[in-house]
């Protein structure tokens, strides 16, 4: 895994794309974390019964756990994962090989249109980190 610098200027253009592709079109919240469960950047309505610091780390556990079934059954890796909920769903997508987009959102909003978004969002964030995949 490579070093990975956070600057300023990098962390207020990656909100800013967050904001404008993910949180305008309706999506609730949207953490980027480290493979660590870090909050690196967070977006979106600031809700008081969500344990963000919780739910990076279960994340990053969740991936990790993922990843490795993914080796057991022949793949290299899962790139995205996705949970269903009766209100809210979780999207994970990974952002280079460093870190994990986390989106959450309602009904209103839907997968095709998450998943699209997420595309060009993590191709977006990797090119603004210099990440390579």
């Amino acid at each position: 895994m490579a070093d990975l610098i956070l600057t300023g200027p990098a962390l207020e253009q990656t909100r800013t794309q967050i904001n404008e592709s993910l949180v305008q079109a309706g999506v609730h919240t949207v953490l980027l974390i480290d493979h660590a469960g870090n909050v690196v950047a967070s977006c979106g309505e600031n809700r008081k019964d969500l344990d963000m610091t919780s739910l990076a780390a279960l994340a990053a556990a969740n991936f990790g756990a993922t990843s490795q079934m993914a080796k057991l059954i022949g793949e290299d890796d899962f790139s995205l994962l996705f949970h269903k909920g009766k209100k809210d769903s979780i999207h994970f997508a990974k952002v280079g090989q460093e870190m994990i987009l986390i989106t959450i959102f309602g009904d209103e909003v839907s997968l095709g249109l998450v998943r699209l978004r997420v595309a060009e969002l993590t191709s977006n964030i990797e090119k603004i980190f210099g990440l390579g995949n």
